[in-house]
């Protein structure tokens, strides 16, 4: 296929990759053109590369009907982009926000781009940095249409071992997505803990040789068990990273707000949260191996900016 992208930071820039070289088309746009000249830079010769000078150019450049997809953080500006590529696409056209948006922003952009009969999908794209090896999950709301037109770029984003899903319409891809970042800051907070009291245990243990094990078909064995191991064998004693965890995004406080607007139990998650936000400021639980090896699983996974020591 032929797909319109916006926005090549650390996801944008290896989905782009993936996507040529599995043979499709691609023009690019970013707010700044440097990423732009880097992908250039590296292309491939039999590549189908492309690139515009603004979001009008991109939307203008491809064949109806067109798909565009913007890959930008949450928030404003996603919010922005969306309402200049509404400008340009015509009826029939496929506008996707690939970002980790809020569920409700995603119901609002749906109903504008409605307004003006284009097709929009909300998809959660997971699977950090390895996605572009080992294939993205993605968890697509939205225009059903829409959703089976792009399959091909779907199919070729989910190789080798990734996978992706159809949940409904406007927000739930974007729901879906909220609580496996929700339940995803409660496992790494429980492996961090798990391994602070190895740490502290009365034998000489090797935690590395721990998580190998931990990976040999255990229950907790995993994607977030085989980062552990990478940031063991990095650093074993956490010496390289400050306890100040930080938070990527707002998806688990979205989803600590809409539990507790419907008075649901969501302890273990809201606990993780706080913990992060608490790390901020309290010397104690900087000083702890649990949020010093959490902090190295955000860089493992999804090479998170975390305060190096």
């Amino acid at each position: 296929m032929k797909i319109g992208f916006i926005g090549l930071g650390k996801m944008g820039n290896r989905m782009v990759i993936k996507l040529l070289s599995e043979g499709h088309e691609v023009v690019v746009w970013n707010r700044t053109s440097t990423k732009v000249d880097e992908l250039k830079k590296d292309s491939k010769p039999d590549w189908k590369l492309g690139s515009a000078d603004s979001i009008e150019d991109l939307v203008k450049g491809l064949e109806a009907p067109r798909v565009v997809w913007s890959m930008v953080p949450a928030g404003d500006a996603t919010k922005e982009v969306l309402a200049e590529v509404r400008k340009y696409v015509d009826a029939n056209d496929v506008a996707v926000d690939g970002g980790n948006s809020k569920f409700s922003d995603t119901e609002e952009e749906a109903k504008k781009f409605k307004e003006k009969n284009v097709r929009f999908l909300g998809i959660g794209v997971s699977g950090g940095l390895i996605a572009a090896t080992e294939g993205y999950p993605m968890m697509a709301g939205g225009d059903k249409s829409a959703f089976e037109h792009i399959r091909p770029i779907l199919d070729s984003l989910a190789k080798p071992h990734g996978g992706y899903d159809y949940f409904g319409e406007s927000g739930a891809g974007h729901f879906v997505k909220m609580v496996h970042n929700a339940i995803e800051y409660g496992y790494m907070q429980a492996i961090g803990e798990g391994f602070g009291v190895l740490e502290k245990a009365p034998y000489k243990l090797d935690l590395e040789k721990v998580s190998r094990l931990y990976q040999k078909g255990t229950l907790i064995s995993g994607f977030m068990m085989e980062r552990t191991i990478e940031a063991l064998e990095n650093d074993p004693q956490m010496e390289q990273v400050a306890g100040v965890i930080g938070s990527a995004s707002g998806e688990t406080v979205w989803t600590v707000d809409y539990a507790k607007k419907n008075d649901l139990p969501i302890e273990i998650i809201k606990r993780s949260l706080e913990i992060r936000r608490e790390s901020e400021i309290d010397e104690k639980i900087q000083r702890s191996f649990a949020a010093r090896l959490v902090g190295s699983l955000r860089i493992a996974f999804g090479g998170h900016p975390v305060k190096k020591k």
